[in-house]
């Protein structure tokens, strides 16, 4: 007895549901079953996006989407919009793009310390981990507080980027830590 528009795309159905009506429950119970039997496999992934009135309908069509790319991704049989946001941004550095643009940001950098001339990878790590403060960082690296800096000019040099920025920063992070498992 519940109101629901669906619209067949292509493959898949678009369902225009009630928040907390039976539909987005039997989705959300369905899914539970499946993942609790550890079968992930089923032709049904669900994405849902925030509650949304019929004015942002398309606004949460494009949540939709993104918590089903996400299920996909990861092999799940729903995921929700607001999970999305809830959790950490880390998980989603495992994409192959994320990956191949860390990779290209850091290559430089690699190459360099392949050279012996210097380990600048490991020394921008822990001069971002500790947010730009020297001391600490050089700590952690045990080298003296110039080296360190000498190492983070190196850095911009070799880069062509300003460590002041902090977009640059924040890049040279996520790469970082999208490239964590391949260099240990």
């Amino acid at each position: 007895g519940e109101a629901v528009l669906v619209v067949p795309e292509g493959d898949r159905l678009v369902v225009l549901a009630a928040d907390g009506g039976t539909v987005v429950g039997a989705c959300r119970d369905h899914a539970a079953a499946r993942e609790a039997a550890r079968k992930t496999d089923d032709e049904l992934v669900v994405g849902l996006s925030a509650p949304a009135g019929p004015i942002a309908a398309s606004s949460a069509y494009k949540q939709a989407e993104q918590a089903l790319s996400v299920a996909r991704r990861r092999g799940r049989v729903l995921v929700e919009h607001e999970q999305m946001a809830a959790g950490s941004v880390l998980p989603l550095l495992a994409d192959d793009a994320v990956k191949a643009f860390a990779d290209g940001l850091l290559r430089a950098l690699r190459d360099h310390d392949a050279t012996g001339r210097g380990d600048l990878v490991a020394s921008l790590r822990a001069w971002l981990s500790r947010h730009g403060q020297w001391d600490a960082a050089a700590a952690d690296l045990g080298v003296h507080r110039h080296t360190l800096r000498y190492r983070m000019r190196r850095v911009e040099e070799i880069l062509g980027r300003s460590l002041d920025d902090p977009d640059v920063r924040m890049e040279l992070w996520l790469a970082l830590k999208a490239t964590t498992a391949d260099t240990g």
